[in-house]
């Protein structure tokens, strides 16, 4: 199908929220058979007009760092935090969005140092393992990159926000084994761990080359 048939599957778009982060919307849309239902969905997008399925064009809207830390590279950057929708602690990767006229890699940067206190080094690598690629496709259009590379320097909360209630976590596979057998994980980042815990540490970066 091209683009504008598949479009003419979403009769009517709503929005019913007007939150600076996240918003909703209601669907009229019509199946593979023509019948006629609804389908819901929120959206990092600003205005509607702005929203992939109009633009066609996947930008990052957030980032995740994967950073190895220590002379020997033998730890992970993982931060442990406090969510609503779960009421709970889970480990995950720093992330955080992409602001206004900031690539991803700016964003990878800024948002290690601010959750963390620690200076990220990226490394460069081919667009298919840091290209933006969608999350939680089902009820979002929400993309986000990926950035790799090694970390330095002193953990700090200074840069954290009030809203924030982070710690940071530098965890050798000793530690990254227990975390996936007893806590609360994002599946990002839960695949990542495995890949590190199977991994050599002079090789945890070769999955990059080719």
């Amino acid at each position: 199908m091209s683009n504008e048939e598949n479009l003419q599957r979403i009769r009517k778009l709503k929005k019913t929220t007007d939150n600076p982060y996240l918003n909703f919307y209601e669907m009229d849309v019509v199946d593979t058979k023509g019948k006629p239902g609804s389908y819901y969905m929120v959206t990092r997008s600003r205005k509607t007009e702005e929203m992939k399925l109009f633009t066609r064009k996947n930008r990052a809207d957030g980032v995740v760092i994967y950073a190895l830390y220590g002379d020997k590279q033998d730890q992970v950057v993982l931060i442990r935090q406090y969510r609503y929708s779960i009421g709970d602690y889970i480990y995950e990767f720093p992330a955080g969005l992409v602001d206004e006229g900031e690539d991803f890699h700016q964003a990878g940067i800024r948002e290690l140092k601010e959750e963390t206190g620690l200076d990220f080094h990226p490394l460069p690598v081919d667009s298919i393992y840091s290209r933006p690629y969608f999350t939680t496709i089902g009820m979002t259009d929400e993309a986000c990159a990926a950035v790799y590379g090694t970390a330095t320097g002193s953990v700090s909360k200074e840069g954290l926000e009030d809203t924030e209630e982070i710690e940071v976590v530098l965890a050798d596979r000793t530690e990254i084994r227990r975390i996936l057998r007893e806590e609360h994980v994002s599946l990002m980042c839960a695949y990542m761990m495995m890949h590190f815990l199977h991994s050599e540490s002079e090789t945890a970066f070769d999955f990059l080359k080719g």
